[in-house]
């Protein structure tokens, strides 16, 4: 039997969900899913997903950039995302996803990396990989 659990809303309508159980370590790790994902029905962001959308943010408007790796630093430190986004109004990029996105789905998927990865190394090989864009 395979589940589903929504576990966001994006402004936009579209739901963020788990899916569950995958093929992978033993079954215990679940797909971040967003609904409508790159004009797909639905499709689960990649870790290369994210992080070549943050390429392209971080070549384009490079200042809006550091305000958002404070914010995806802040939901690795287990804030969340709507409270996070409170406090940057207006953060907007001309390209990629929408920072709603990447922070709500970035929860889920620093979550799956501890259920994963026990002892923080799974959470930290993403915050990594995220700030050496």
């Amino acid at each position: 039997m395979r589940y589903k659990y929504y576990v966001e809303s994006l402004a936009d309508g579209r739901r963020i969900y788990l899916y569950r159980p995958t093929y992978l370590n033993k079954g215990i790790d679940f797909q971040v899913t967003v609904e409508k994902y790159d004009g797909a029905e639905d499709g689960r962001p990649s870790h290369e997903d994210i992080l070549d959308d943050l390429k392209n943010k971080k070549a384009n408007e490079p200042q809006i950039y550091l305000k958002l790796i404070e914010a995806i630093t802040r939901v690795w430190n287990c804030e969340e995302p709507n409270v996070v986004m409170r406090e940057y109004p207006g953060f907007n990029f001309t390209c990629g996803h929408s920072v709603e996105l990447l922070l709500k789905a970035l929860k889920w998927l620093f979550i799956e990396q501890d259920v994963t990865y026990w002892n923080y190394v799974g959470r930290e090989k993403l915050m990594a990989a995220i700030k050496s864009v």
